[in-house]
């Protein structure tokens, strides 16, 4: 959302700080003030009003040295910085909670140096994700991580929350493809995590406790990301199931037999509903499964092999194609958000799920789903990363009914819960940010999160970056 210019932004309007020092810097990029920048700054993708808060002003760095300058200065003066990109988190991470400077990435957006022998691009953190695969592409390159959200999302906020997407199943999460990181510490210093080889076993792995941070405890400048081929054959489609038990079985039993599946999604029958409504898909209302293989050669051999463990599970449809034909079979799932945003004017969605389970629990996680859906009386369509065990749930709830949305909410808390009873994690690729910081001692326990504290307060002693976020503040 996005505030009407001069309106107070804030559930609780947090102090704010003297931002003069900003003009007196040397900078290569923008200072603004100006109240349409602030409130653009003053919220993410899935920000309710009252949690909006507008910052004192947004620095538009364009160099490495701009986000040491403005990072040291305030530090030094204790005022906040919360990075800031695209905009499109879903869990608070990027609003300015203590209010300060948002620091607007978007400038640094180069990807450069692409080093094909070496299977290695560097990127700077405002880079979107497909104009990224975009530059490598000509060089029969992609970057295998890269989440669904790849075309409105960066770079830099991707490592951020270490996200994921559809290929996991195959690829893994970006923290996988990330070799180096340039960053900026909290009180302005430069360093360098990580190393452009293969492998490394030297001195404490400062990469990946920095990746999912979400700006706490650096900001990345720039990024050294691992590439790969493009696969030669790319085949994929969709199944139909009876039942949903049976669509999460096979899904269970496809992944735990070596499928060698890049993609497998599962739909419910309430989103199938959704994506009807939208474009007139015309699919049937039945559980689904989207699926899609990546090989160089024998892909044959794989769809056979997931088609046998897909019929002992009592498939009733089964269609794989390639070019065309696949997009238009997969197009209902690229379009599950917008459809969710349009089914019901009256509704919207309440806070999207993003809890992940070890796969032999999925099906277990899918019934609790609709259990709990069946005893708040709610209507909640679930969908996600299947084969590594991801479920996105949500739902649709009216606004102007407190009753409902306090329903909503219960529902929502209780469906964490039970992921976490199953031994899985409160969020599998969304991140912590504001909103989940509740559930962080309940899955990690005391101990750890008091390590991460004594983390933050050794990388961060004032607080200055991106305050109110992941761990309690120093």
């Amino acid at each position: 959302m996005t505030l009407e210019s001069g309106e107070t932004a804030g559930r609780l309007d947090p102090p704010r700080h003297d931002v003069d020092f900003l003009m007196n810097l040397e900078l290569e990029g923008e200072v603004s003030l100006e109240d349409a920048d602030r409130d653009e700054h003053a919220t993410d993708y899935t920000t309710d009003d009252a949690d909006a808060v507008r910052p004192d002003a947004v620095v538009y760095p364009e160099s490495t040295a701009d986000v040491a300058a403005v990072v040291a200065a305030a530090d030094e003066r204790g005022v906040p910085v919360t990075a800031y990109a695209a905009g499109t988190g879903l869990e608070d991470g990027a609003v300015p909670s203590h209010a300060g400077i948002s620091l607007d990435m978007t400038r640094m957006d180069e990807v450069h140096d692409i080093r094909p022998d070496d299977l290695q691009v560097d990127v700077g953190p405002g880079a979107v994700g497909t104009d990224v695969d975009e530059a490598i592409a000509r060089h029969g390159l992609f970057f295998p991580p890269l989440p669904s959200s790849g075309d409105i999302s960066t770079i830099g906020g991707m490592i951020a929350t270490d996200a994921s997407g559809m290929q996991t199943v195959k690829y893994g999460e970006v923290a996988d493809w990330v070799l180096e990181l340039e960053v900026v510490l909290a009180d302005g210093s430069v360093t360098t995590v990580g190393s452009k080889a293969a492998k490394s076993s030297s001195g404490y792995n400062l990469k990946e406790l920095l990746i999912g941070s979400e700006g706490t405890l650096g900001i990345v400048t720039r990024a050294t990301l691992e590439l790969a081929g493009r696969p030669e054959q790319v085949r994929g489609g969709r199944a139909t199931f009876p039942t949903l038990d049976d669509a999460t079985a096979a899904i269970s039993d496809a992944v735990t037999a070596g499928v060698d599946v890049a993609k497998i999604e599962l739909f419910d029958v309430e989103t199938a509903m959704l994506a009807n409504a939208y474009s007139d898909a015309a699919l049937p209302e039945r559980p689904m499964v989207f699926v899609e293989f990546h090989a160089n050669h024998g892909i044959d051999e794989e769809i056979d092999f997931c088609r046998a463990v897909f019929e002992a599970h009592g498939v009733e449809a089964f269609e794989m194609a390639g070019g065309e034909r696949m997009d238009e079979l997969w197009q209902a799932r690229k379009d599950i958000t917008y459809a969710a945003e349009a089914y019901d004017p009256g509704r919207e969605m309440g806070q999207p799920g993003d809890v992940t389970v070890p796969i032999g629990s999925y099906p277990e996680m899918i019934r609790a789903v609709k259990d709990v859906a069946d005893e708040y009386d709610l209507f909640v369509p679930c969908f996600g990363h299947a084969g590594d065990g991801n479920l996105h749930y949500f739902v649709l709830q009216n606004p102007d009914d407190p009753e409902e949305v306090e329903r909503a909410e219960a529902a929502y808390g209780e469906l964490v819960e039970r992921a976490l009873d199953l031994g899985g994690t409160a969020t599998g690729e969304h991140g912590i940010g504001a909103g989940k910081r509740k559930y962080l001692e309940r899955e990690h326990g005391p101990a750890a999160v008091g390590a991460m504290r004594a983390v933050k307060a050794a990388l961060d002693p004032n607080g200055t970056l991106n305050p109110g976020k992941v761990v309690s503040d120093p």
